[in-house]
């Protein structure tokens, strides 16, 4: 309908380019696209341009008829040729955006900046930028587009939600709240827009706000297992810790193969000193799922707080065999921001980078990681090359902490246990707080049968991974509210 609209309206105007096609020709073709006879349209407009091939206003039409009959190739190409007479002809540009929209191409985002140079306020394209800057995890202009759009917003669920998932990962919770509580008013039997809502109040600190948002949820006759999740975090942020077990409970009763859940519960016990109530719920979860490396860990954790090293010891290597890269994650992040600056390639590509940066630390470092994830055993010369790579890359970045717990690690590997324990201290005085060194250190001093000092080691390395679990648990509830998959719909035309 905004299309003929347009169309119509533009019939007024008399460019030179339309001197040669009079507003009867263009009222029929008009008239054909509003009866959605879009082959007669198609056939008008072909006659029309015949006589005058350069008219936009009638290539635009004929864009609509195609786009009518679903050939989206044609419409895009009588589009692109009113642009190239006319390229800030709008019924063209919104046309063509649209397409290139549907498509995921990039150029949609190109047209529809050139709408908003001629129209500043036109919310359907604010909207769609909305969606693609949110689709290219750029939320700062996803929340500036969306909040542009207006009330167009409102009619568009899937917007509002990338709209309110946004804000929160921007750390504006608080502002979130209004756009879900929009969506559950639209959809009050909607329980992932309760959940959503109820996370961004919790994020909020708003956690009373939070449970009376997931009441209806909760007196139900089968709640859902993440709003008991929810509720929980909720209750005990009041202070309400019975409750909160409860609803825990419940949540691992309702989906029993969610390792969060047991996680969750763990890090209740744990900021009670509940250490035996957690490692038998934790058990209970290993019991169906035998090879989670996060309720392993979990159960070590609250083991070296019952004082049973041995135990916890065990639980730690047992989590790190099922999940190096995830067991002890204070690497995470720095991995993460080393891989952007390096660039996460394959090897061949690393190779090719050092041959024009023979002495880049960082790519020396990913040399060595990726020879090692890639199974170089001690002894091989994709061992020896590894080895070299990180000490060539410690040479040249001494505080590249990655770097130094590798070369800890392929030490440990080789069984030179002094040479590791030497560099897990050196990782340790620039950063007590490096798990990866930590756990390295307790095993290497047990191969040397230096024990004494590990029960310290462990309990430390204990309170960072508690630590780091209660963070991890802020993050998930951000991941609560990131929406679902699929491609999102542009708003209505």
């Amino acid at each position: 309908m905004r299309k003929i609209v347009a169309c119509l309206f533009l019939l007024g105007a008399a460019p030179a380019w339309a001197a040669q096609n009079s507003p009867d020709v263009a009222n029929s073709i008009a008239a054909a696209l509003r009866a959605k006879d879009y082959e007669q349209a198609v056939r008008l407009a072909q006659s029309a341009l015949q006589k005058s091939p350069s008219d936009p206003r009638i290539l635009a039409m004929k864009g609509i008829a195609y786009s009518g009959l679903g050939k989206t190739h044609e419409a895009l190409a009588a589009y692109d040729q009113a642009l190239k007479i006319a390229p800030n002809y709008l019924p063209a540009l919104e046309g063509a955006a649209e397409l290139e929209y549907n498509a995921g191409s990039d150029r949609a985002g190109t047209l529809l900046d050139r709408i908003l140079q001629i129209q500043p306020n036109n919310s359907i394209s604010h909207a769609m930028l909305g969606v693609i800057a949110y689709k290219h995890h750029d939320c700062k202009s996803a929340i500036e587009h969306f909040r542009a759009s207006g009330e167009l917003l409102s009619s568009q669920p899937a917007a509002l939600e990338e709209y309110g998932f946004c804000l929160v990962q921007e750390g504006r919770a608080a502002d979130a709240i209004s756009v879900y509580s929009n969506l559950t008013s639209a959809a009050p039997q909607d329980t992932r827009a309760r959940n959503h809502l109820a996370a961004a109040q919790l994020l909020a600190d708003q956690p009373r706000d939070a449970l009376a948002t997931l009441d209806p949820i909760l007196q139900g006759t089968d709640p859902d297992a993440e709003a008991l999740d929810i509720a929980s975090n909720a209750s005990e942020a009041i202070g309400d810790t019975p409750r909160a077990v409860e609803l825990l409970r419940k949540a691992i009763l309702r989906a029993p193969d969610n390792a969060s859940y047991y996680v969750d519960f763990a890090t209740l016990a744990f900021d009670h000193s509940s250490y035996q109530v957690g490692i038998d719920v934790l058990n209970a979860g290993l019991g169906r799922l035998p090879k989670s490396a996060p309720i392993f860990l979990a159960r070590g954790i609250l083991y070296i707080q019952e004082g049973q090293y041995e135990k916890g010891a065990a639980d730690f290597e047992t989590a790190q065999r099922l999940d190096p890269r995830q067991a002890f994650s204070s690497e995470s992040e720095s991995l993460a921001k080393v891989q952007q600056t390096g660039g996460g390639e394959a090897l061949p590509t690393i190779r090719s980078r050092l041959k024009t940066h023979p002495n880049d630390p960082v790519l020396l470092y990913l040399l060595a990681d990726t020879l090692t994830r890639n199974g170089a055993q001690p002894g091989s010369p994709e061992f020896r090359e590894a080895l070299s790579a990180d000490t060539r890359a410690l040479e040249r970045r001494p505080d590249l902490a990655l770097a130094r717990d590798l070369l800890s690690s392929l030490y440990f590997k080789q069984g030179d246990f002094n040479k590791a324990i030497e560099q897990c201290r050196r990782a340790l005085r620039d950063d007590p707080n490096d798990q990866e060194a930590l756990y390295r250190l307790t095993q290497a001093l047990r191969k040397t049968g230096k024990t004494a000092e590990i029960p310290p080691l462990l309990k430390q390395l204990a309170d960072l991974r508690e630590q780091a679990r209660k963070k991890e648990n802020t993050q998930n509830r951000y991941k609560l509210v990131e929406p679902g998959g699929g491609a999102s719909q542009p708003p209505p035309q």
